[in-house]
């Protein structure tokens, strides 16, 4: 089987369920987000945090995807950067013990990144995000030795303010003629920064995973012809429809599968990256697209159940004897 690692920002999510949508509004945090902020926000928000329960995890979009696929026994990497801290040592242990093969940069300054993570009722989730040392990953940092082995390269977008780090790592993986795959990330960073984005689907990327209101910021259509439309520029365009499913369009045809039936929803954090995975896996084993866009469904329907991403292992055994099913 092909192994795959991925890059992204290496963030420690703080997960709190709140009982309305104001409080979002309060913190000017526009619902199903991702929002960049400061250390003074930080601390204003980790003030606010610590007046709800709330759960620690590890996350980021890319090592979350990794964690998944590391679960499913397919050789996993992750890039990242991390401080030497509490929050860092948390983070390695988590990918490590999951089976991840990491290659952290560590600094002995700054704080570790971490996502405040607001879970409204409706399941929804909101990001206020402290990228910590995570904001200073670079070019510099990615050397050709950290692709060693692997076929695959699985890039989130939230790294796409950083152009120089996007292109010279996609360039790396192109010359070794890597399959590369670029998760859309969020619908407001697609808006703000979309002419890159096109740049990077048409010279680089082999796959492209993006929900739906992802897709209509980036192409402005309807769900289908906005997966026509990504597909004109990237060879595999996949579509996450909520609780309509998923499509794909490639090679000049639609695929689609229905999204999984849940008892309840309790936290979609972590299901487009455990769609990722499950996408992946059977994608990597050379399963039909079908197939693919199942798995993707039965994995991001078990993680919307629990609180954050990580499945206890008789939910782990559960998922698997689910994906076992479709083969």
């Amino acid at each position: 089987m092909q192994k795959i690692i991925g890059i992204g920002n290496s963030l420690v999510d703080i997960l709190a369920q709140v009982n309305h949508d104001e409080l979002l509004e309060e913190m000017n945090l526009p619902k199903g987000s991702m929002q960049l902020i400061d250390s003074e926000e930080l601390a204003l928000i980790s003030k606010r945090m610590r007046t709800f329960e709330h759960t620690r995890v590890s996350g980021g979009s890319a090592a979350n995807t990794m964690k998944a696929l590391a679960h499913m026994d397919v050789n996993a990497g992750f890039i990242g950067k991390i401080a030497t801290d509490e929050f860092g040592l948390f983070f390695r242990s988590e990918l490590e013990t999951s089976g991840v093969r990491t290659s952290l940069i560590c600094k002995n300054s700054g704080s570790t990144g971490i996502a405040s993570t607001f879970i409204t009722p409706d399941g929804q989730r909101t990001f206020a995000t402290y990228l910590g040392v995570s904001a200073s990953l670079s070019e510099k940092d990615i050397t050709p030795n950290m692709f060693e082995g692997y076929e695959i390269l699985y890039v989130e977008g939230y790294l796409v303010q950083n152009h120089e780090l996007m292109e010279h790592t996609m360039n790396l993986a192109k010359s070794r003629r890597m399959t590369i795959c670029l998760d859309l990330a969020s619908y407001n960073i697609v808006e703000s920064e979309h002419d890159f984005f096109q740049s990077l689907l048409t010279r680089y990327v082999d796959i492209v995973f993006a929900n739906e209101e992802e897709a209509r910021a980036f192409i402005g259509y309807d769900v289908k012809e906005a997966a026509r439309e990504l597909g004109k520029v990237c060879p595999i365009a996949v579509v996450k429809l909520g609780n309509q499913g998923a499509t794909v369009f490639a090679n000049n045809t639609y695929h689609h599968c229905p999204a999984e039936k849940v008892k309840s929803i309790v936290d979609t954090t972590g299901a487009g990256d455990y769609f990722a995975a499950g996408f992946l896996e059977a994608y990597v084993d050379k399963k039909p697209f079908q197939t693919c866009i199942r798995q993707g469904s039965i994995l991001a329907g078990a993680v919307i159940q629990v609180i954050g991403t990580t499945l206890s292992p008789a939910e782990w055994a559960q998922t698997l004897k689910q994906l076992h099913a479709t083969n």
